[in-house]
């Protein structure tokens, strides 16, 4: 009754009938998020148990979700297919498109409850959030450490792994992060003012 799609196994139909109706048989023991599919349950267990089987072959870093390597890959190769329609903007990834876009039409429908501060993305009012409760629930493997976002984590981990990700077009200088290269550029433009 919901679409054309056709099944020579009938549980093969019931498991896509659920899609249709929402209805989600597969609940997580650890955090009683609830999945129409069996398999989406046991992807999401791995961010539970820890597990990363996909591993990235530039890098080394490992992810539970064969979709989130696949989506790590574009920042070794530079690709950018998802193109800004207002400033010509160019990114490696759909959502940080969809987020861009919110800045264009001012949008930022995530608000916090606490302060009223608003955010583009829900992830940055989840973030956000752990101001006000202290949460640091991202713990680094090499020392132990602990941060509040996955963001701030990663960017430390290249401490360990020397990982320096954002060059200088100028001199060549690499950074670990794109605060430091854009810190390092005014060396080169204020040495241009002073030649003026």
């Amino acid at each position: 009754d919901y679409c054309a799609t056709k099944f020579s196994v009938k549980s093969n139909l019931n498991n896509h009938l659920r899609i249709h109706s929402g209805e989600k048989s597969f609940k997580c023991d650890f955090c009683e998020k609830k999945f129409t599919q069996k398999g989406n349950l046991d992807s999401h267990l791995k961010f539970h148990t820890g597990e990363k089987s996909f591993q990235c072959d530039y890098c080394g870093s490992k992810f539970t979700m064969k979709s989130d390597l696949k989506r790590h890959m574009n920042i070794h190769t530079g690709e950018k297919s998802f193109k800004c329609d207002y400033c010509e903007k160019k990114f490696t990834h759909k959502s940080n498109l969809n987020a861009h876009h919110k800045i264009h039409t001012k949008e930022r429908p995530f608000q916090c409850e606490l302060c009223e501060s608003k955010f583009i993305r829900k992830s940055h009012l989840e973030c956000h959030l752990k101001i006000h409760t202290g949460a640091k629930s991202f713990k680094c493997d090499y020392c132990e450490k602990k941060f509040a976002s996955k963001s701030n984590l990663i960017t430390h981990i290249k401490i360990h792994t020397g990982e320096k990700s954002f060059q200088c077009d100028l001199c060549d200088k690499k950074f670990t992060t794109k605060s430091s290269l854009e810190r390092h550029l005014t060396i080169h433009t204020r040495n241009l003012d002073e030649n003026c």
